[in-house]
């Protein structure tokens, strides 16, 4: 996909992810998301978080949160999901023309935010987002070529993964097989699709993730 391309999904995402949390519950807003420790309403916080970044408001957030990065991305959510359910709609709606990124950040991390978040709220709540094949493939790319904070390659060495339903695979050894949103999910870190793999290495993989 082209950097446009990009953008583009990321907007469809933004607007979507909008969509589905209009329609949750009071309870469901309470519900526990994939992230640990945070319920569904701590990641839609999270997901607007990209608009209210300025040049130094970076610096200043992890300069409170005393110089931890994690500790700053989840006082910064928590804090922000004290509004009322309605305005993180909003304003995760309003963000979806935004380009505004943080220092280091490129086009497909966004992409990336997006499309794992999504998944973060819907499958605890049995719910049902899919994700867009090819750009769950940009996103799948770049999570394996970050060294932070995710590891992939580490984490899943010995394993060879091949997606199922778009041309795609990376790594070495025993076999790990399904679709490309499933794949996003696995680099990063969520054990949630490990129901979705097949393949000679699915077994031993998902007992080395628990």
């Amino acid at each position: 996909m082209e950097v446009e391309e990009v953008w583009r999904a990321v907007r469809r995402e933004r607007l979507g992810v909008a969509a589905m949390l209009e329609q949750l519950s009071p309870q469901e807003w309470r519900e526990p998301s994939l992230c640990a420790g945070w319920t569904v309403r701590e990641v839609a916080a999270h997901l607007t978080m990209q608009d209210r970044i300025g040049p130094l408001s970076p610096l200043r957030e992890v300069i409170r949160a005393r110089g931890n990065f994690n500790r700053m991305a989840d006082q910064t959510a928590r804090r922000l999901a004290r509004q009322p359910t309605a305005k993180l709609v909003s304003d995760l709606r309003d963000l979806a023309e935004s380009r505004r990124m943080g220092f280091t950040m490129r086009p497909a991390e966004a992409l990336l935010d997006m499309l794992t978040h999504s998944q973060d709220i819907a499958l605890p709540l049995g719910r049902v987002y899919p994700l867009p094949i090819e750009a769950s493939r940009v996103a799948a790319e770049r999570v394996w070529g970050m060294t932070f904070p995710f590891l992939a390659r580490w984490r899943l060495r010995g394993f060879r993964l091949v997606a199922t339903d778009i041309e795609w695979s990376r790594g070495r050894g025993a076999e790990v097989r399904g679709p490309i949103g499933a794949m996003l999910l696995l680099l990063a870190g969520r054990r949630a699709s490990l129901s979705q793999l097949s393949g000679t290495g699915a077994a031993a993989l998902a007992a080395r993730l628990g």
